[in-house]
């Protein structure tokens, strides 16, 4: 028949499946959650986070002390010369002073401090997801890419066999010259799809390498299929919103705010003097007549002029700032979590109709249309728009699913939903 070697070629390309590898050094094939985890453990992000716990601590130590002030001890000698008796004598005191708050600043303190270690603790979460929702980002570009290198591979063996095949009818006199052409032409641009998709797939592992922390040298595999992640969501918009309530960046805004709120109570009550104490004992006169001296002494300054505006002003500022930016957070989060809640339905509808409807008609027309070129009912330029077309609803579903996985995770780390969720 006229047709069975192109028609047998094009059956041999479209329907093998290469071996996907890779080239260079790599290391073991990661899981999502391997991927996740990586990255939550070793990213500086996390780290540097993780180290501001110790200046928040040592903030609570010393706020927790008995006393703010440290006692003042004090030591004085006096020599004395008589010029007309030509005796002497010497004079001692010793004595000890404490500074006490009279407004009560200690306890404010103290919640400022406690306040200050919750917002890290809250802000070490918050790097925590940043982070795994990057891992699992990358992690689905490369899964992507991956599986795009081997669809681009399909593509370039059935169009590379394609153009040998009428290479050799042409010689045969069998093909005209724009046939040769056509699927020499096909031929060349598969080739360059795989060559820019390979490239894709190196830059998208890399990515994937510097958020989990792998040495420069060592870049991911991973397994997993796009397809198995889309299944229902196991959220509706109402938990997501009320979910992004309680999101850790929220909670580190509002300890924020708190920490604010405490520090304006310490310059409020900065207002009020501080009253200092002390006691001191000595020795002085001369030495046939020494007398022994007690001394108390309570100082408190006059609050007249100085009334610590400009700290209780500066603490009013921070305040309002905090209720600004928490306030607006929370407006945004809700607007951002519709915002993709829309998109992620958009893109779930989309993958449903690639997958019912334009992927098995696509492959139903390959097979459809190799039959009608094994029989003459149509020519070469229609069997090359029909598996262009069925490559070309793979790419599609392939590119979909990708945005749709990556619009997922966006909207659970914007909503503070845990991610184990759905992404494991």
């Amino acid at each position: 028949m006229r047709f069975s070697m192109l028609g047998l070629a094009f059956f041999l390309a479209a329907t093998t499946t290469p071996t996907f590898a890779q080239d260079g050094p790599h290391t073991a094939r990661l899981t999502l959650v391997d991927a996740m985890r990586m990255a939550e453990s070793t990213h500086p992000a996390v780290r540097n986070r993780q180290a501001q716990l110790a200046a928040a601590e040592g903030n609570r130590k010393e706020a927790e002390a008995f006393l703010f002030n440290n006692p003042e001890l004090s030591l004085q000698q006096t020599r004395r010369q008589n010029e007309v008796t030509d005796s002497g004598d010497t004079a001692w005191s010793l004595g000890v002073a404490q500074t006490l708050e009279m407004g009560g600043q200690q306890s404010k303190r103290r919640a400022a401090a406690a306040a200050g270690i919750a917002s890290i603790n809250a802000e070490i979460d918050d790097a925590r997801r940043q982070v795994r929702a990057d891992a699992a980002t990358r992690f689905f570009a490369v899964l992507a890419a991956q599986h795009r290198v081997l669809l681009e591979q399909r593509s370039a063996n059935l169009f590379g066999e394609s153009a040998r095949a009428v290479a050799k009818r042409r010689a045969a006199g069998e093909d005209t010259r724009l046939d040769a052409n056509v699927a020499m032409v096909e031929a060349e641009r598969a080739r360059n799809s795989l060559a820019s998709a390979s490239e894709a797939l190196l830059a998208a592992r890399s990515e994937l390498a510097t958020v989990v922390q792998l040495p420069p040298s060592a870049l991911p595999e991973v397994d997993g299929d796009l397809a198995k992640y889309a299944d229902t969501l196991p959220y509706t918009l109402v938990q997501l919103l009320a979910s992004a309530q309680a999101m850790p960046k929220q909670r580190a805004l509002l300890a924020r705010e708190d920490v604010a709120r405490a520090k304006l109570g310490v310059e409020q009550a900065s207002r009020y003097p501080d009253l200092t104490v002390g006691l001191q004992v000595g020795r002085e006169g001369p030495n046939d007549a020494r007398e022994r001296l007690t001394t108390l002494s309570i100082s408190l300054p006059m609050p007249l002029f100085k009334r610590n505006a400009a700290g209780i002003g500066q603490a009013l500022s921070d305040v309002a700032q905090a209720e600004i930016e928490r306030a607006s957070l929370a407006r945004d989060t809700q607007a951002r979590v519709r915002q993709l809640w829309s998109r992620l339905a958009s893109q779930r509808d989309r993958v449903q109709r690639l997958q019912r409807l334009v992927v098995p008609a696509s492959a139903d027309n390959q097979t459809l249309s190799l039959k009608s070129l094994q029989a003459g009912q149509i020519g070469l330029l229609d069997q090359l728009i029909v598996n262009r077309q069925a490559l070309d609803a793979e790419r599609d579903l392939n590119d979909v699913l990708a945005e749709m996985h990556a619009t997922q995770i966006e909207l659970e780390t914007a909503a503070g939903w845990p991610m184990e969720g759905n992404t494991q």
